[in-house]
């Protein structure tokens, strides 16, 4: 068996289960959903289930008559297809196919009876004139039922044929296309070569290129330089790093455990190895089971130890008076809700007080998962008062060969001064009841301690331990740890929680898969391994969905399901269904190779198209999810910092390491962290630590980086698939005014001094060159021109201000003007400079 199952891990899933298609649509079909699969042909124009009624009825029926049971009025539900819809317990016919007359659904939501209408008057959930209709319509066209889109297994749908063949050469454009063409619409002409340029090194590696780059790539001809930037970009550390800052939001990767205390943890080992396995190309499959499982499989490696961190990122709760049992439920619950919204898209907290309102998830599912989580040697509260290391097991030591003999040498010594101070204390009561006189006397027959002399009283020796002990704890408190995963010998019971309540157990349940889903194999372990295991499984119809559909949300914006993390029926369906399962499949049988699906991506049409649509465009289709132009966004909060550090020439190409603090508003943390903190200061970092990309920032819960948090960085407190994008005044304000950009945008001026010739109108060119990675037209220049001119002026009239500005962060290099006689000139280039860091093209990703 163990032989056996070292093939399956090592090999990471050469086989599949034994679950056949068959069993797919008997049970999930027939027994939960019932009705017709998609794909079933249907006649143009008409009424579609999954399109247009069961977002309806989500919306404004299933809270009560959906799949919770113990919420569902008159015995009615509505999630599933007629004929388990036709009766309620009035014995009536809610839906009667091409019966509108008979059906006692649509008599309800078109009546005017304050009694009778649905949904009630008190719930404010009130169907409009058009949904009436849509309702009617779909039961006039025989009310069609589909099963819920995404449990269904994606099976590779053909490349649709186009009228026009001339723009989709590649496979991800033909879906494109043939929906452009039903709209009437036809795609945008490719962005410029810069633009274009810009975009795949920000999306592929978080980075602008540089000025030698853009070069190089606008005086090659060849009809593969694209594709040939593309597989540079990929094989760049910094891809790792650009892809490691979405995981680690959906990972809720942090430096302290959050709640009140929110001391340090040591976890940035955990960031490494994701930006390492990104870097590998280290396929998905086997990315979730070394996350999920990798100190279960045989003989696990340090690094597969060190990748389940995934689920020890979670905050840790230090308050004294907190129940340990309450939290240990929290924590293995936030590891359920992980993992439904990474591999899955189900929002499954919904499920922890009750049956889901809107999905088939029962409360028996999901503490069925929960029990998969809740074997961990863990704490459930944690003691600030005593080391990080001690209160918030289980952990793994990260020391060097030559470390651990080290620390194994002073244990040794340990060990035997304790075995020592054992023998002191047995034998002087021996030696003391010898004496006439009482008292203790030397045992000359006690061994001495690796130092100490023959004959020692106890006492010294209790010194000696102490000394050791303490040696000991000082030299550990220096060596790197990381936070692991570790099964109990024992496993916890795991019971259903009646409404949630830590203290208010139920029926015991076993670790089991969501009953919506195949079932997971028989010969799988029935432990976190067998879950990883059926997770990346090619009959589970998620996974491979809602991962290719980040990957689409990354480059293009907005995912093909714009809820990333709700596939449920609450969340959007998919703007291009087939070509979702087509590149879920394609996903799953190149082998999980993640570089592989980016490069299809961002090598299609569809992504090399200008984002600049025409008025009439942009009033069609607002938000462009028939993509008939190119994606357009505000870069991540990362990108922002990382582009104007690597445009200034600060930028510290490191990889990897501890986290670093870089400038901070002072007195920030006073104000909010705890009394009972140990870390109540911010020791701003120095040199290096000052430029390092944004992805190593020193990361607190309860204070984190307030610049980053202006732009939509998350707070890492539970995981989050998606960021929100705002546009608030404030993000100007952090781009004039922060230290970071005050001091880049000093260096730029500069490198735009130094490096751009002689003359306004070159060191202007060569500031675009670096920070917009274009040359300016003329009248850009003339703007930027006359703009210098003012600040030249206001640098005469105010030099205080102007010294001022010079002094924000790090010095400059003793050469970084040397040849410039025009020094004096570098306030007014530095405010020249910031316009070019806060200025739309910047900010944005056309």
């Amino acid at each position: 068996m163990a032989a056996k199952m070292y093939r399956v891990c090592v090999r990471y899933l050469c086989f599949r289960h034994a679950v056949c298609s068959a069993i797919l649509c008997g049970v999930i079909l027939c027994g939960v959903f019932g009705g017709v699969v998609p794909g079933t042909a249907f006649a143009e124009g008409s009424i579609r289930y999954n399109r247009d009624i069961r977002p309806l009825l989500s919306d404004h029926c299933f809270g009560c008559h959906g799949p919770d049971s113990s919420q569902r009025r008159a015995g009615l539900r509505l999630d599933l297809p007629p004929p388990e819809v036709a009766k309620s317990e009035s014995g009536l016919s809610a839906i009667v196919a091409g019966r509108p007359s008979a059906s006692e659904l649509l008599r309800r939501v078109e009546s005017d009876d304050p009694a009778v209408v649905m949904p009630p008057p008190e719930t404010y959930k009130f169907l409009n004139a058009e949904q009436k209709s849509l309702l009617r319509r779909w039961i006039e066209q025989g009310a069609a039922y589909e099963a819920h889109w995404a449990y269904v297994a994606p099976n590779r749908p053909a490349l649709p044929p186009v009228a026009d063949a001339s723009w989709p050469w590649h496979p991800i454009d033909r879906f494109i296309r043939v929906r452009l063409e039903r709209e009437g619409l036809a795609p945008s002409r490719e962005a410029d070569r810069s633009t274009l340029l810009r975009r795949v090194s920000l999306d592929l590696t978080g980075l602008p290129p540089s000025r030698a780059e853009i070069e190089a790539y606008l005086q090659d001809s060849a009809p593969d330089a694209y594709e040939r930037v593309v597989d540079r970009l990929l094989s760049a550390e910094k891809y790792g790093e650009r892809m490691a800052v979405d995981w680690l939001d959906a990972a809720r990767y942090a430096d302290t455990n959050g709640y009140q205390i929110d001391r340090d943890r040591e976890q940035h080992a955990y960031r490494d190895w994701v930006i390492g396995a990104f870097n590998r190309n280290m396929p998905f499959d086997q990315f979730t089971i070394d996350q999920l499982a990798g100190d279960l499989l045989p003989a696990p490696t340090r690094d597969q130890r060190i990748a389940t961190g995934f689920h020890r990122n979670h905050m840790v709760n230090e308050e004294t008076g907190s129940i340990p049992e309450e939290f240990l439920a929290e924590y293995a619950s936030d590891r359920v809700e992980t993992t439904a919204t990474v591999w899955l898209g189900q929002t499954f907290n919904c499920a922890r007080c009750h049956d889901h309102k809107f999905d088939p998830i029962t409360q028996r599912d999901y503490y069925g998962l929960k029990a998969f989580f809740h074997n961990i040697s863990e704490n459930g509260i944690a003691d600030y008062e005593i080391s990080i290391r001690q209160s918030n097991p289980p952990f793994l030591w990260l020391t060097t060969a030559e470390q651990e003999m080290r620390r194994a040498e002073l244990r040794q010594q340990v060990v035997a001064a304790e075995a020592v101070a054992a023998a002191v204390a047995k034998a002087a009561p021996d030696a003391a009841a010898q004496e006439p006189g009482g008292g203790p006397q030397p045992a000359a027959s006690i061994p001495a301690a690796t130092g100490g002399a023959a004959g020692e009283r106890g006492g010294g020796e209790s010194d000696r331990l102490t000394k050791l002990h303490a040696e000991l704890a000082a030299y550990e408190a220096e060596l790197p740890t990381t936070l692991v995963m570790q099964e109990l010998p024992q496993p916890r019971p795991t019971y259903v929680l009646e409404r949630g309540a830590y203290d208010r157990p139920g029926a015991a349940v076993a670790a089991a898969t969501p009953a919506m889903l195949p079932a997971m194999g028989a010969e799988l372990p029935q432990n976190r391994l067998g879950l990883a295991l059926w997770l990346v499984d090619a009959e589970n119809p998620l996974t491979a969905r809602v991962i290719v559909n980040r990957f689409w949300q990354s480059l293009f914006g907005t995912g093909l399901v714009v809820t990333s993390d709700d596939f449920g029926a609450q969340g959007s369906p998919p703007s291009h269904p087939e070509l979702l399962d087509w590149l879920a499949v394609e996903f799953v049988e190149s082998g999980w190779n993640v570089k592989r699906m980016l490069r299809l991506m961002v090598t299609s049409a569809a992504y090399r198209q200008a984002s600049h649509g025409s008025p009439e465009l942009r009033a069609r289709d607002p938000e462009n999810r028939l993509l008939a132009r190119g994606p357009r966004f505000r870069l991540q909060a990362e990108f922002l910092r990382d582009q104007a550090l690597a445009a200034s020439g600060l930028l510290v190409a490191e990889l990897g390491g501890p986290s670093v603090k870089p400038y901070h508003p002072p007195g920030l943390y006073e104000q909010v962290v705890s009394l009972l903190a140990t870390n109540k200061g911010y020791p701003q970092g120095v040199g290096d630590d000052l430029h390092r990309r944004s992805l190593y920032t020193y990361w607190k819960r309860s204070v984190p980086h307030p610049a980053m948090l202006a732009f939509d960085a998350g707070f890492r407190e539970t995981c989050a698939v998606r960021r929100t994008r705002t546009n608030t005044p404030l993000q100007a304000l952090v781009l004039m005014n922060d230290p970071t950009y005050v001091e880049a945008a000093r260096f730029l001026a500069a490198r735009m001094m130094s490096e751009g010739g002689d003359g306004d109108a070159p060191r202007i060119a060569h500031g675009f060159w670096l920070m917009l990675g274009r040359a300016p037209d003329a009248t850009e220049i003339a703007v930027l021109q006359g703009s210098l001119e003012a600040f030249r002026a206001q640098q005469s009239s105010s030099p205080e201000l102007a010294q001022q500005l010079l002094e924000v962060g790090a010095p400059l290099p003793a050469d970084a003007l040397r040849g410039i006689a025009e020094k004096n000139d570098l306030p007014a280039f530095t405010l020249l400079a910031s316009m070019l860091i806060c200025c739309d093209e910047a900010v944005m990703r056309n």
